[in-house]
């Protein structure tokens, strides 16, 4: 009997100091009091987020309607920052599990609200986006990405204070480090730097039709850091580093707006001096008098010179629109009206030709 006794008060002795100084009864209550948050953590994000989502309905912009599905997640984790904090107030712990205790009380608050503020930044795009006359939707996204990575940085520099590691001799240690991958890595900030050019100087956007001669001719689908992906018109993707729009000549072809036509017509030497003066008025006369062509940008139709086996007669003009598919039609259109005009005057195309000439002795 005095065995169980001993027993008896050694289970009480335990029951009573517990873990850290903390009782299991005290223990058993603050982890109901964690679970209950847990159970019931569905069901207090969801009123959260409806009374937000009530509250954004009375508006018409989708400024609030981001935000509202923005903090679904930080809405989530709140239950269990306040169930952690209630149970841990409700149980007595000695001096130093108390100081550890609060550093992790202090540590989900400042994840809490350094995620608050990471998933503020997303609705921020709508604002920014009202300076798309400044700032193209690219260059909005780096910037938006941007400041997500920094908010991050200072979140995790904030915790690590908090747990007293020092982020001073960190960021020494990675600037030294940062040199060094610096001169290792001169083509990256290379193409970093002409990506930011690019964006700044609104040289093309996603949805572009560009042409960089000798390099890539394609739909830009993405702007990176790096490099910029093009899609290719056989449908295959071409990376290219940022660089090259940078030092190479870009034609942004979906900005044009009159397509040019330039063509040399060539015509034999035995065309008379009045069929290649009437030949040349009809051209001119049939470009300018067509709703194809934007003669206010100018049309030109003149004798250019006398090639080895032709007299060459130049045509240049500008199209009304800016679509290539209605641009071929007008030019299959000049085609046809210059060959019946050509035809209609009794005259020839040339083609390549030499004579040759059999002295005879």
């Amino acid at each position: 009997m005095e065995a169980f006794a001993n027993l008896n008060e050694l289970f009480q002795s335990v029951w009573i100091k517990g873990i850290f100084g903390v009782n299991f009864l005290d223990i058993i209550i603050g982890l109901g009091i964690f679970f209950i948050f847990l159970i019931f953590r569905g069901l207090i994000s969801k009123l959260i987020i409806k009374k937000l989502e009530i509250i954004s309905k009375r508006t018409t912009n989708k400024l609030d309607d981001t935000f509202v599905k923005a903090m679904e997640g930080p809405a989530r984790f709140l239950p269990l920052v306040l169930g952690f904090f209630f149970a841990s107030y409700y149980m007595s712990f000695g001096d130093e599990t108390r100081s550890f205790i609060e550093n992790i009380n202090r540590t989900l608050i400042t994840i809490l609200l350094f995620w608050v503020i990471h998933q503020i930044i997303e609705p921020i795009s709508y604002i920014l986006s009202g300076l798309d006359k400044l700032l193209t939707r690219e260059l909005i996204g780096w910037i938006i990405k941007s400041l997500k990575i920094l908010i991050f940085i200072l979140g995790a520099a904030a915790v690590l204070e908090l747990w007293g590691i020092k982020i001073g001799p960190i960021i020494a240690g990675l600037g030294l480090f940062g040199v060094a991958v610096a001169l290792g890595a001169q083509d990256l900030f290379k193409n970093l730097i002409s990506g930011i050019l690019v964006l700044v100087e609104k040289r093309f956007k996603m949805g572009d039709w560009i042409l960089v001669e000798g390099i890539i001719e394609g739909i830009v689908e993405k702007i990176g850091f790096r490099s910029t992906v093009i899609r290719k018109f056989d449908k295959s993707l071409a990376i290219i580093p940022n660089f090259q729009f940078a030092e190479n000549a870009v034609i942004n072809v979906s900005q044009i707006t009159n397509w040019r036509i330039s063509w040399i017509i060539t015509l034999q030497y035995d065309t008379t001096v009045d069929q290649l003066k009437t030949i040349r008025d009809q051209i001119e006369d049939h470009i300018n008098k067509s709703e194809d062509y934007d003669i206010n940008v100018g049309v030109a139709v003149r004798i250019d010179k006398f090639s080895d086996s032709s007299i060459d007669l130049y045509i240049r003009c500008f199209t009304k629109t800016d679509s290539w598919n209605e641009m071929l039609k007008v030019k299959e259109r000049l085609a046809i009206e210059i060959k019946q005009i050509v035809e209609g005057n009794k005259a020839s195309f040339a083609f390549p030709s030499q004579s040759i000439y059999v002295e005879k002795k």
